[in-house]
């Protein structure tokens, strides 16, 4: 039997012939995201967003993957203050504050519980909500699935020497205008994201989401009905990894 040093040392070597012949660095990192966007209605040209405040509501999903979707609002107003600081966004923290304030958390239940099953977030009750928060315009966020998954790539003296990972996400993205009842624009993505390295970390939920709503944003400002965004794409490609904690950033 090998002693520990001396097992160390070979599977330092066989890793770093391992990265040589493939080319690799210590971490490979790609993504993918497919957008499906309508045209906007006559009342949701972005320019709009400069003078009419526009709120985030939290996201919705079905309910195997509820308290996934707790945070994916946060991320959309994180992206929007980055790519479009001259926007009057709500964020959804002050969102919720203001329609516990007003006493309609009950109304806004019931609009959630109604949209979740058809899809429509009810006229009557989109409007007091939105008096209530002070924004004509609401983005609602629903998640339709989620997944991750994680294989040993290539094992030596079986120790573990990479770790493939890969997640893959949809997401759908409305616009609507709290004062009609009308749904302005809608951008459905998937997206897929694969990660290699050393450590034992998933593709986390925040870097999925991040690039899928960074992707639907970049549909809704350059008014796009379809497209795909790699890393390809250097500009959405660095504001992505601009958006992930560093630590990811440096695997």
């Amino acid at each position: 039997m090998k002693s520990r040093p001396a097992t160390a040392a070979l599977c330092a070597s066989l890793l770093s012939s391992f990265f040589i012949l493939s080319g690799c660095a210590s971490s490979i990192y790609g993504w993918q995201v497919r957008t499906t966007s309508t045209p906007f209605s006559a009342s949701g040209e972005p320019a709009v967003f400069q003078q009419e405040p526009v709120a985030l509501l939290s996201a919705v999903t079905v309910p195997g993957l509820r308290g996934n979707e707790v945070a994916l609002a946060y991320y959309l107003h994180e992206i929007l203050h980055k790519v479009t600081p001259e926007w009057k966004v709500v964020s959804p923290q002050e969102t919720v504050a203001r329609i516990n304030g007003a006493g309609l958390a009950g109304e806004y239940m019931r609009m959630r519980a109604g949209y979740e099953e058809s899809n429509i977030l009810d006229r009557d009750s989109l409007r007091k909500i939105g008096a209530a928060i002070g924004a004509r315009y609401l983005f609602q966020l629903r998640l339709a699935s989620f997944t991750q998954t994680m294989t040993e790539r290539w094992k030596a003296l079986d120790v573990r020497l990479t770790q493939t990972r890969w997640g893959d996400m949809r997401l759908v993205l409305q616009l609507w205008d709290a004062n009609t009842g009308g749904l302005v624009w809608v951008s459905a993505a998937e997206t897929s994201m694969q990660g290699e390295g050393l450590s034992q970390d998933p593709v986390y939920l925040e870097d999925i989401a991040r690039a899928t709503l960074i992707g639907m944003m970049a549909d809704f400002l350059n008014r796009r009905t379809a497209s795909k965004y790699t890393p390809v794409n250097k500009v959405l490609d660095d504001l992505i990894k601009e958006a992930m904690p560093k630590e990811q950033n440096g695997k």
